[in-house]
């Protein structure tokens, strides 16, 4: 017999769960899969408060085709950025291309993910929100930058305070 879900949460929610837990990173908290996710995999939607404007505190904010922002609840909360993510966001699209749930936002897996490793989408932010980043993957551009604007990061860039990963400070791009 199926489980009904708990008061007040949302069946999808609920199936999400089943797939993803959070726990502590080298960041702070993440999200991770309990068991094993094909490549292609539909994790979940990505629900929490659509916003027309920047709230006071937008470090979670994803920005929707409507030009809205969505302040997302936990679990998707935690995605942590990596350079080499093994999830992507997306949106439901027509055979034309428009989103035909506007405002709703899915993450998927890109390729296959064991049970225990951490779900990790590429943020991509624009080089005028880069900020060092500490993924500590192989191909690790040394900023949550949107790979079409790392050249647009200058030595003039100023760095955080925080190290990267291997302790030294991002990379900037070649000149």
């Amino acid at each position: 017999m199926p489980r009904s879900p708990a008061p007040g949460r949302n069946p999808a929610d609920e199936a999400a769960l089943r797939l993803v837990r959070t726990a502590q990173t080298h960041v702070g908290r993440g999200l991770f899969a309990r068991r094993r996710l094909a490549a292609g995999t539909v994790v979940g939607e990505i629900r929490g408060t659509v916003c027309d404007a920047h709230p006071p505190d937008p470090t979670y904010c994803m920005e929707l085709p409507s030009g809205r922002l969505l302040e997302p609840a936990a679990p998707f909360r935690f995605l942590n950025h990596c350079c080499d993510p093994n999830c992507e966001l997306f949106y439901w699209c027509e055979d034309d291309g428009r989103a035909s749930e506007e405002d709703r936002l899915w993450v998927q897996t890109i390729r296959d993910v064991a049970p225990g490793e951490e779900l990790l989408i590429d943020y991509a932010w624009p080089a005028d929100a880069a900020i060092p980043c500490r993924c500590g993957a192989a191909n690790c551009r040394g900023w949550i930058v949107d790979p079409d604007e790392w050249h647009l990061l200058t030595p003039t860039t100023p760095p955080s305070s925080a190290p990267a990963a291997d302790g030294d400070f991002p990379r900037l791009p070649p000149s």
